[in-house]
């Protein structure tokens, strides 16, 4: 097992008290494994992944644990962390096309973290070489500054500068957000190649975008409000997902090929809810078109199919055969997501006739709006 994650909260300190952005979090990523972390700006999901590497002065570890490769991570405290970043935690950080200091050239900026990590740049500089030559930049970029490379070769050179370590973790985080479609892909399948030639153990890739995760993760984490909403394996996630939060997330991206002249693009109504001041139960059951009473008790994330984790009362009352969630309507529409023309493979077996999962009633098909207008995806690794 190469992370995992148990209880964690992660609280920001503001003036008008803890803003609870991690919240009793609980997860696992195995060796090889691309977990996608998806969500709603505001989900805490680059408070979870930066987390793991650095706590800036107002967050605070209010509680839990980080083992990575069975050896605790001391993220709450700063300098013994410094012993494992880059070595055994990296992160390719938000806004990693402004993150590269512009009086600085590339090879200076390299030379400068391995050097605050015990290393020195002329023990790598063949391997940094080889590896800024695999990601398709120039030999003499490391003589070049920042402002003179376009979004994509910044992006790419940071790339290589986080993983020169080969770190067992690597976080990327919105790595593809300010990019074209093509620098886009290009960087998603760069990611999967570093995985694969073992410049990184496994990767958190946190992002809004669920059509990339599609392409390269082989798990999807959903997260909403500090806490975990669902994960499973991506393609389950894309055809058969089982909370309303993850359906409703599906159903906002645009299919391809449909022109919206004549109908409307759904989105989720209302706000996620503060995290100063939380209420209790489900947190998303104010937006939610399945919400009843049941839901203002919390429900715990669970694993209710082989590999897929869940944290809905709605769904785990389906999974067991119960009824009585008919759809009221407050939200908007919640649908299943079916992959068009054929079965879908559960994670346990193929499905046979009239084995449809729990939420099918619901469904309508739209994993073309993730799967069907990209290319075919890239190669995964097993976790």
């Amino acid at each position: 097992m190469s992370l995992s994650v148990r209880n964690l909260q992660i609280a920001y300190r503001t003036l008008r008290g803890d803003v609870q952005a991690v919240d009793d979090v609980t997860f696992e990523v195995a060796d090889k494994e691309i977990m996608g972390l998806a969500g709603e700006s505001g989900s805490g999901k680059s408070t979870l992944g930066n987390s793991l590497i650095f706590l800036e002065g107002r967050m605070r570890h209010v509680g839990g644990t980080v083992d990575l490769d069975g050896k605790a991570l001391p993220i709450s405290n700063y300098r013994a962390m410094n012993r494992h970043r880059m070595r055994d935690v990296s992160i390719i950080p938000q806004y990693a096309m402004s993150a590269l200091n512009p009086t600085k050239k590339i090879g200076s900026l390299a030379r400068d973290l391995l050097k605050a990590r015990g290393f020195h740049l002329a023990d790598v500089l063949p391997e940094f070489r080889r590896r800024i030559s695999l990601v398709g930049l120039p030999d003499n970029v490391l003589g070049m500054y920042p402002f003179e490379l376009s979004g994509g070769m910044r992006q790419r050179a940071t790339m290589v500068i986080s993983t020169l370590l080969n770190p067992s973790l690597l976080i990327a985080d919105e790595v593809t957000s300010a990019l074209d479609v093509s620098n886009q892909r290009a960087v998603g399948e760069l990611l999967t190649e570093f995985r694969d030639l073992g410049y990184v153990k496994s990767m958190i890739v946190i992002t809004h975008d669920l059509s990339i995760l599609a392409q390269i993760a082989d798990t999807i984490t959903i997260m909403y409000a500090g806490k975990l909403a669902e994960k499973a394996d991506a393609s389950t996630i894309v055809d058969k997902p089982l909370h309303p939060y993850t359906q409703a997330l599906l159903s906002s991206l645009p299919e391809v090929g449909l022109r919206y002249e004549d109908k409307e693009l759904t989105g989720i109504p209302g706000r996620p809810p503060s995290l100063l001041d939380v209420v209790s139960g489900c947190r998303f059951k104010d937006r939610c078109p399945f919400a009843r009473d049941r839901c203002r008790d919390e429900p715990p994330f669970v694993e209710l199919l082989p590999g897929h984790q869940v944290a809905c009362w709605k769904a785990s009352d389906e999974v067991k055969g119960l009824g009585g969630w008919a759809h009221e309507g407050a939200a908007g529409s919640a649908p299943s997501i079916g992959r068009a023309g054929g079965e879908v493979e559960h994670p346990g077996g193929a499905e046979g006739p009239g084995s449809e999962r729990p939420g099918d009633a619901n469904a309508t098909a739209l994993a073309p709006r993730v799967s069907e207008g990209l290319e075919a995806p890239v190669g995964k690794g097993q976790p």
